[in-house]
């Protein structure tokens, strides 16, 4: 057996060709208008590989600035946990992580929450969900139902993020993410990361698109690489003070 990279490639290809069709992508666009336009911040969470794609919806060229990322670190950053805290190699399955997340966030009631996981099962992410909800906001879940549909929940509760969601926006990512298969069993080549930046980059486009079209002016970054970018983005951020963290 080898290793066909274009079969990696062809494989991206055609999901970067059908995942735009998928229509709950324009149900979440629609829910992250309606909380723009009542003031409202995108608060996006991810751990482990999951946390690049909420580095795509907060902080970055091209972007939302009403957008905030959490994190798992965020209980050492802004919280009151020992930095040995975050060496815990079972970190992400422990449900009470999210609690102190949540309580160290700068989140308010017309908030919006998308949370980013391929299993969706580990509990952080299970009982952030289930608190986000509990609190009365909108939720979108980015995951692979593929995956998720094939493992147990580690939560006690016995649910999976996909469960709690509003909307829920398939990676198309397969079980174990991977999809070259290895001669000794494996496989090389992940989905998820690829798929799920896609995603976040086409709600935020639509998003976009739907504030420009009800006469809004979108509150979008410049590069802070262009000489005016900086100047750009201090003066949208300033709008939003203490609601959005950037930097670690």
């Amino acid at each position: 057996m080898t290793i066909n990279p274009q079969q990696f490639a062809d494989h991206i290809a055609e999901l970067v060709r059908t995942i735009p069709d998928d229509p709950a992508i324009e149900k979440a666009a629609g829910l992250f208008t309606r909380a723009l336009t009542r003031g409202g911040v995108i608060q996006a969470f991810g751990s482990g590989h999951s946390e690049a794609v909420a580095m795509e919806i907060a902080g970055r060229a091209g972007g939302l600035v009403p957008t905030n990322r959490l994190a798992l670190r965020d209980i050492v950053l802004y919280g009151d946990a020992p930095r040995e805290a975050l060496d815990r190699y079972d970190l992400e399955r422990d449900p009470a992580v999210a609690r102190a997340i949540l309580e160290a966030a700068p989140v308010h009631d017309d908030d919006l929450f998308v949370v980013i996981s391929n299993s969706g099962v580990n509990g952080v992410v299970v009982e952030l969900a289930t608190l986000v909800k509990q609190r009365g906001h909108d939720l979108i879940a980015i995951t692979s139902h593929a995956h998720s549909d094939a493992v147990a929940s580690r939560h006690p509760s016995g649910r999976k993020l996909a469960d709690l969601a509003d909307v829920v926006l398939d990676n198309r990512a397969p079980y174990g993410d991977a999809v070259l298969p290895l001669p000794d069993g494996g496989a090389t080549g992940a989905v998820s990361t690829i798929t799920s930046a896609l995603i976040a980059q086409l709600v935020v486009a639509r998003t976009v698109r739907d504030l420009l079209a009800a006469g809004q002016v979108p509150p979008v970054y410049l590069s802070a690489n262009v000489p005016e970018g900086d100047a750009h983005n201090l003066r949208l951020e300033a709008l939003y003070a203490g609601r959005i963290r950037r930097g670690a």
